[in-house]
């Protein structure tokens, strides 16, 4: 047996070789595969933010009209509508250390089962009184806001790095189309489910507000089986920063990009997400007169408003830059928002479908720019390591901006004599957000995922870090590496045959 090996040492390189590159093209095509079934269904759960986020306008709307205003009081309603963005707080900062530190997969599977709990919990909500049943369902959002907090730097890093691996030249219209689009359709789904339940249960409201809330279990049990098949990316497996993580180091060098990350990501949910709670009430007020099912379905078309927005951005972020898309969508939402604070008074009493369509427009235009970037930016202006917990960070200020705005929807409204109050103020914050945007949010390429790990390795190697512990070992890559050094040894030993 030693005479043929040694007489046929050429021909065994060759086969070694062969069965190298046939693992190595198993491996790409399984890695491939797997990059895309994560970037759909990274993203696929968030359609659960966007509906849950929604829908509270309208069970608000129902409340309202059971219980009357002495129990459901502009305090329980804000409290209501603000503990879903205090629990998303927790959420957002507890799973981005966890992705970072555990895995990608471990907390997906972690905040769609919060997601799926939570809203059950809202939707079977008791108590001895009215009051005792309000206070079940914010606890109740405040657990479901945790979970849908969670989903934010799972999905969103998920599916970003995912979608680096499968078209680094369209990353961010892939990242969009699967987080945010989702998202947006999700307050589309959560404004036609009532219109569907109202026409079946009439005025018996109890049974709406409640399946409402209920409903929102549907899209993350739609992904929880694929979750349960998901894997970590291959950038996260090949970055992870497990142990000794050197915190002081990342803030030195990422401590501006977080500061502006996650102030304009405050200053686009203070705006944002009380447009959207308080869409139906505004309605509502408008269109006085109109039936209950009515006014929802006015919310239907306002909302489907999202849709083109976040669309035409997912499109722009790769055609003219993210720090542009960012800029001009801040700047046309403030200027349209600055019209339709003007004439409110006049168009809400005497055109509601104008109303409606520059309202609408104004949706619009903060999904095209803040909307679609927000998260698109904190994702890709940070290395692979700590892209999780940064993301985390940036996102939970955005949703103390969310909860700050709520809170603030009310005095606004009082204070400056109505409705027009709260479009003024916010057109005023977006308008000088988008010189903000303009001047210091960094322009992320192609391949900005790739420079930025690489560049944050070599910073780590200039400040004495070891990095030889970055990265998780892949039995499959391990595999790869032991034929290929077996096929180097044979060549030589060919070579050593020739002599």
């Amino acid at each position: 047996m030693s005479d043929i090996i040694k007489s046929n040492p050429v021909e065994i390189s060759e086969n070694i070789s062969g069965v190298e590159s046939s693992s190595q093209k198993d491996l790409i095509k399984r890695t491939r595969s797997t990059s895309y079934f994560n970037v759909l269904f990274s993203g696929f759960a968030l359609l659960s933010d966007g509906y849950q986020s929604g829908v509270i306008s309208f069970v608000n709307l129902f409340l309202g009209k059971i219980y009357g205003p002495d129990v459901f009081n502009a305090t329980m309603k804000s409290r209501l509508s603000y503990s879903m963005f205090v629990g998303a707080i927790v959420g957002q900062l507890g799973f981005g250390l966890v992705i970072d530190r555990i895995g990608r997969k471990i907390g997906l599977v972690l905040t769609t089962f919060l997601v799926i709990f939570g809203a059950a919990l809202s939707s079977a909500s008791s108590g001895k009184d009215a009051t005792g049943l309000l206070w079940m369902m914010i606890i109740s959002r405040g657990i479901l806001g945790v979970g849908v907090g969670g989903e934010y730097p799972c999905s969103s890093v998920s599916a970003g790095e995912s979608a680096d691996e499968v078209a680094p030249g369209k990353r961010g219209t892939l990242f969009v189309l699967v987080t945010n689009f989702v998202i947006d359709a999700g307050y589309v789904l959560s404004a036609i489910v009532p219109v569907i339940l109202l026409a079946i249960f009439k005025d018996n409201l109890e049974p709406v507000w409640r399946l409402c809330l209920g409903l929102g279990v549907v899209p993350p049990l739609s992904v929880l089986y694929f979750r349960l098949k998901m894997a970590d990316s291959e950038r996260y497996r090949q970055s992870a920063m497990k142990k000794r993580v050197p915190y002081w180091l990342i803030i030195k060098r990422y401590w501006f990009r977080l500061l502006i990350a996650s102030g304009l990501w405050f200053i686009y949910d203070f705006i944002s997400y009380p447009s959207g709670v308080f869409s139906s009430v505004i309605i509502d007020s408008v269109a006085s007169g109109e039936s209950t099912i009515e006014v929802v379905s006015w919310n239907i078309l306002l909302y489907a408003f999202y849709l083109p927005g976040a669309i035409l951005g997912a499109f722009s972020v790769d055609k003219i830059g993210r720090r542009k898309t960012l800029a001009i969508g801040l700047l046309a939402q403030g200027l349209v928002g600055m019209i339709l604070g003007g004439v409110y008074e006049l168009i809400s009493k005497n055109c509601l479908p104008m109303f409606i369509i520059m309202y609408g427009l104004y949706l619009a235009l903060g999904e095209f720019g803040p909307g679609d970037t927000m998260g698109l930016n904190a994702t890709e202006l940070f290395p692979t390591a700590v892209r999780g917990t940064c993301y985390g960070m940036a996102a939970a200020v955005g949703k103390v901006g969310a909860t700050v705005g709520t809170l603030a929807f009310v005095p606004m409204q009082d204070a400056m004599g109505g409705y027009r109050g709260p479009f003024l103020v916010g057109s005023g914050i977006a308008i000088a957000a988008s010189i903000l945007a303009w001047f210091f949010v960094p322009e992320i390429g192609p391949d900005g995922l790739v420079k930025e790990d690489a560049d944050f390795r070599e910073y780590l190697i200039q400040n004495g870090y070891d990095v030889s512990q970055l990265g998780i070992q892949d039995n499959s890559v391990q595999v790869i590496h032991n034929n290929s050094k077996l096929s180097s040894s044979s060549v030589i030993s060919s070579d050593h045959s020739r002599a």
